[in-house]
């Protein structure tokens, strides 16, 4: 159960895609759709929505704006004891798409001069990345935003008991930063700094040190000043401890692969330290989509800074064209339109935020539950909204019984 991206499988959608188009499935019946933007548009998407519902994702919340203006589409219950449906103010976890708020953070730290990109880790965090072959002295800022710098994923640690039914004993459990850095010491570096790629939570926890001590502030604080209420995202909140989500939310649900019986687990309630930096923002599809929008569009951003987010290095554990940016992915569709944002992964929710480069195409939507992700949902909801793909009707999250 360690948090992750969600690795989007472009590639095997490409062949169901053509299938689809080739037998020319109609679209399944609609969700809701807000009254800016009726029935006329996002067919795929609506469609999309609906067959990860039928494949067992107990709730779907999507929100789209293109050159018609903002849809909102909805399947499935927020809630499977009073079943009621996602509502478009929901909050959610948001979970690694928290990487994209630090790393803007960071640039904009950049571009105020108080730090170079260029900076190695040591400089800012003496003796904090030392031990079993990392070493602080040799990664630089850019490598921690980038996933190049080797530093081990300390959610592999079985120390965060994150893995199994045993994280239910856990769930509560407080961790401060320096801890959750101190686990990823205890291993050896995946490489070298520099020599390869891999994501790793434990880099954007050391990011968010490295703000708190050029800033002197706490980086809850800073995304606070910097971005949260300059772009108004009043549904956007840095929990810290606290274990429940703001009203109103629907619940999260979520299953344990050491768990026989596949028990279905109502997980909404957890303390996100665990997560820190690297995942603990709650949203709503709205928030997301303004903070998208926000960002590619400059308001953020000074053009130099966006520049050096938005160039790439290859993230071949991820392929299918993905590339990573600074706190961002680049995505090439199968239909060729490109585009830009970062998935989430927690127990008992998925989330994805995607935009075109010049942010006029967005697509924010969350799934409450974590095995939508075993069932490319989020692929097709992607290539629905950008590529005009419907997906085939058997799309299936898992083989998940929901009551």
């Amino acid at each position: 159960m360690a948090m992750r991206t969600v690795r989007i499988s472009l590639a095997a959608l490409v062949t169901a895609a053509s299938m689809v188009t080739a037998i020319g499935l109609a679209a399944p019946s609609a969700g809701a759709a807000a009254p800016d933007v009726p029935d006329r548009g996002h067919v795929p998407t609506r469609a999309a929505v609906d067959a990860a519902v039928a494949g067992g994702v107990p709730g779907v919340l999507a929100q789209a704006h293109d050159a018609r203006g903002t849809w909102h589409g909805n399947g499935g219950v927020a809630d499977l004891s009073t079943r009621r449906p996602p509502l478009p103010g929901d909050r959610f976890r948001v979970g690694s798409i928290s990487k994209t708020f630090i790393a803007t953070v960071l640039l904009q730290l950049e571009a105020e001069g108080r730090l170079s990109l260029s900076d190695t880790v040591e400089e800012w965090l003496p003796g904090v990345v030392r031990g079993h072959g990392h070493d602080g002295r040799r990664i630089s800022l850019r490598q921690l935003l980038n996933h190049t710098s080797g530093v081990y994923d300390y959610t592999e640690d079985p120390g965060l008991h994150l893995q199994g039914k045993q994280y239910l004993a856990h769930r509560y459990d407080t961790w401060r930063p320096e801890q959750l850095v101190a686990l990823a010491m205890r291993h050896a570096p995946n490489f070298a700094p520099g020599t390869s790629w891999g994501y790793t939570t434990t880099e954007y926890v050391l990011a968010a040190m490295v703000v708190e001590r050029a800033t002197g502030h706490d980086y809850a604080a800073e995304a606070e000043r910097r971005i949260f209420r300059p772009l108004g995202l009043h549904a956007t909140t840095l929990p810290g401890t606290r274990s429940r989500l703001p009203a109103p939310s629907g619940r999260m649900y979520t299953t344990f692969a050491d768990d026989p019986r596949h028990e279905v687990h109502d997980i909404t309630e957890f303390n996100p330290s665990w997560g820190w930096s690297a995942g603990e923002v709650i949203s709503s599809t709205a928030d997301l989509d303004r903070f998208l929008a926000a960002l590619m569009r400059g308001r953020l951003l000074p053009r130099a800074q966006l520049e050096e987010m938005t160039t790439t290095v290859p993230s071949p554990d991820f392929g299918d064209g993905q590339d990573d940016g600074l706190g961002i992915f680049r995505a090439e569709l199968p239909c060729g339109k490109v585009v830009w944002g970062h998935t989430g992964f927690l127990p008992g929710s998925q989330s994805m935020a995607y935009t075109t480069r010049d942010g006029r195409h967005r697509l924010v939507a969350n799934f409450n539950t974590d095995w939508a992700g075993d069932g490319d949902a989020a692929g097709y909801l992607l290539l629905a909204e950008f590529c005009g793909t419907v997906p085939p009707s058997s799309t299936a999250a898992a083989s998940v019984v929901v009551p």
